[in-house]
């Protein structure tokens, strides 16, 4: 019997994902089982302040503050980081309850998914979850979905190309990475600041010019002398970021031909194909170097058009993100059809590249890493009936 018959005939949503999880293990992906009480500084740090508001705290006798896991891939690689393996390519499947304050729904539910470290060959690990993705939808019984692709790597070539600030740089990354609203940002970049002085104007005068490095040391040092660590709930280094870019915007506009690019950058989508030659000719239009970053995404394609994927029904947007700091390459949502997430409708699978992770969990050295994870409660409640076979 194949996995889908199995899932069909089970009796309930746990059953459907240990098959599920079954499947994965034939794909080569080892189950992993982190701790559910997980140290909370990570999933803080990495998703910011405004995520402590859904996390079930705690803390222990040292005054460590804990929490019940919210999502499992940062669990996963931290335990894969202090493995005898870590930074060799390895490949995980889990299954388990995750805890996440969720207005009006369970804050205990199941999610399934799949982590893959150290793998070298990126385009080819990129397009192998997209297909395991697949046939996590096509196992409950749905194989027409909508999949929304992109690529962070891309917005990231562009704005490192330009010839920008390095806080502006941070901040239009930043903006891209959360969603918020990028396209009022760059339009407020190019506004000259208006004449006028506040009461930060000799912070913001001796800030001119300065690097990041530079600014969080002069507002480290301001604020010990005022005998605080933060203000208003901002750490020494969110406020020395803000009191950089306010000093970086009095000296002057983003540039209107940058704006152009990037809003002609951000216009791209459609086929993947078309994306990859419009890309190209935006490059040799602008003059600007982003050969590495198409060229990956060229190949990614390719590799996915190997294992199968009609890349023709893939939705490639290169403004499309997933609203987590931690992507650094390929992105990618499955949806029902009809059921998009600007409608307020979580994906069913949902995943992408974050190379950037490990060495943020304490990896002396970078470690490739990709994955996605699968939403049991929205598959299940979209499940459909499906004929056993053979």
């Amino acid at each position: 019997m194949t996995v889908t018959a199995a899932i069909d005939g089970a009796a309930g949503s746990a059953t459907w994902a240990d098959a599920l999880l079954l499947s994965f293990a034939q794909a080569g992906y080892v189950q992993a089982e982190p701790a559910i009480l997980q140290p909370a500084e990570p999933f803080l740090d990495l998703s910011g302040e405004d995520i402590r508001k859904s996390l079930y705290l705690t803390s222990d006798a040292s005054g460590e503050e804990l929490c019940l896991r919210p999502d499992l891939t940062i669990p996963v690689a931290r335990d894969y980081l202090a493995s005898g393996r870590a930074g060799q390519p390895a490949g995980f499947s889990y299954l388990g309850p995750v805890f996440r304050y969720r207005d009006g729904q369970p804050s205990q539910f199941l999610q399934a998914g799949i982590e893959s470290f150290g793998r070298q060959d990126r385009a080819a690990a990129d397009a192998e979850m997209l297909a395991l993705a697949l046939e996590a939808t096509s196992a409950f019984g749905l194989s027409d979905v909508e999949i929304r692709t992109g690529d962070v790597a891309l917005f990231t070539a562009l704005i490192d190309a330009l010839e920008l600030y390095p806080v502006w740089k941070r901040r239009l990354i930043k903006d891209f990475n959360r969603k918020v609203s990028l396209t009022q940002d760059i339009e407020q970049l190019t506004l000259v600041t208006a004449p006028g002085r506040n009461e930060y104007e000799g912070v913001l005068a001796a800030l001119a010019g300065s690097d990041r490095k530079a600014a969080l040391a002069l507002v480290t040092d301001l604020m010990s002398i005022a005998g605080t660590t933060n203000v208003g709930g901002r750490t020494v280094a969110e406020i020395a970021d803000r009191f950089l870019e306010q000093s970086t915007l009095k000296s002057g506009a983003l540039p209107r031909d940058a704006l152009t690019t990037i809003k002609r950058f951000l216009a791209i989508a459609g086929d993947p194909d078309d994306a990859v030659a419009q890309l190209r000719a935006l490059a040799e239009d602008t003059n600007l170097n982003l050969t590495a970053a198409i060229d990956q995404l060229e190949s990614r394609v390719g590799f996915m058009a190997a294992r199968g994927i009609d890349t023709s029904l893939t939705r490639f947007s290169t403004a499309f993100g997933r609203g987590l700091d931690y992507y650094t390459g390929f992105e990618f949502e499955l949806h029902a059809k009809g059921h998009v997430k600007d409608n307020g409708v979580e994906p069913l699978v949902a995943g992408g590249r974050y190379d950037g992770l490990m060495t943020q969990l304490g990896s002396a050295a970078p470690i490739p890493a990709v994955g996605f994870s699968v939403w049991i409660e929205a598959l299940t409640q979209l499940r459909k009936p499906v004929g056993n076979a053979s």
